[in-house]
């Protein structure tokens, strides 16, 4: 039997591991989801925020900073009303500010991948994890890219919110040693 990390138990999580979890992403709009997505779920579980990620995507605009970081008032008192989003107004407000941080960054470094990817040396960081307590909730790369964010104006970008966004995007390779995907996605593999 083959297997995965222990962290994805359910339907939703497995899909999600065995498709995403952990594959490079280069692409901005991918990203600025990503990035939405990871400081929605402080406080919650991901498996709540991948059951509303269809919903998030309708909210905003299929996470087009461009078009979110013209949100007003009144859209963002339309989205405090959609339940197929976390409604918290610190959230909604954090993706609003995020979107112009976003494309602050866009235009200071091309693109916000170049950004993004400069803290790992445009690399996966490779781990060799056997069980899932030995994986951090931080690390130094983290820390260093948290802050660079919060000092470019952007919010609920703490240093666990960025380790997790780095797993998941890939910049750092977490699967345990005995999950499937760990040399799948190693080698480059979708």
């Amino acid at each position: 039997m083959e297997q995965t990390c222990g962290w994805a138990g359910s339907d939703i999580l497995k899909k999600y591991h065995d498709e995403e979890w952990g594959v490079p992403v280069h692409d901005d709009q991918k990203l600025f989801e990503a990035l939405i997505l990871d400081g929605a779920q402080a406080g919650l579980s991901w498996e709540t925020i991948l059951k509303k990620r269809e919903g998030y995507r309708l909210a905003f605009d299929n996470f087009d900073p461009s078009i979110v970081a013209q949100y007003d008032d009144a859209k963002a008192e339309e989205l405090r009303q959609d339940v197929g989003i976390v409604r918290n107004r610190q959230k909604i407000a954090s993706a609003i500010k995020n979107a112009k941080a976003f494309l602050e960054v866009q235009r200071e470094f091309g693109s916000f991948d170049a950004y993004l990817w400069s803290f790992v040396d445009g690399q996966p960081i490779v781990n060799s994890w056997t069980s899932d307590d030995q994986i951090p909730a931080t690390s130094d790369a983290s820390e260093t890219l948290s802050k660079d964010l919060k000092s470019r104006g952007f919010n609920f970008v703490g240093p666990t919110i960025i380790y997790a966004a780095m797993q998941a995007l890939g910049m750092v390779n977490d699967h345990l040693v005995t999950c499937i995907r760990y040399s799948q996605v190693a080698d480059g593999e979708r």
